[in-house]
């Protein structure tokens, strides 16, 4: 992921300005970098290495995910809306 493209995610997310440790924010990174890896695993199906990194970020998402639920609700539910996680 490029430097704008990271800005433009952070900025979209961001609960005010210069936010990006939020856990938004940073489900909201990792959900790019997920695609992003997803498409060249497509592409690249033997790629072990890449392969590790995806599960490892599916998994920092995951516990941000799960604190954001644990701690406020509303926010997890609005925020996996907008990125279309869970159906």
């Amino acid at each position: 992921m490029d430097v704008e493209t990271k800005a433009e995610v952070i900025k979209e997310y961001a609960l005010r300005g210069g936010d990006t440790g939020s856990s938004d924010v940073q489900v909201a990174v990792l959900t790019h970098r997920i695609k992003e890896l997803t498409e060249h695993m497509k592409a690249n199906k033997k790629d072990n290495h890449t392969r590790r990194g995806l599960q490892l970020l599916v998994q920092r998402r995951k516990k941000h995910l799960k604190y954001l639920s644990r701690t406020q609700h509303d926010r997890y539910r609005e925020l996996i809306q907008k990125l279309g996680l869970r159906r």
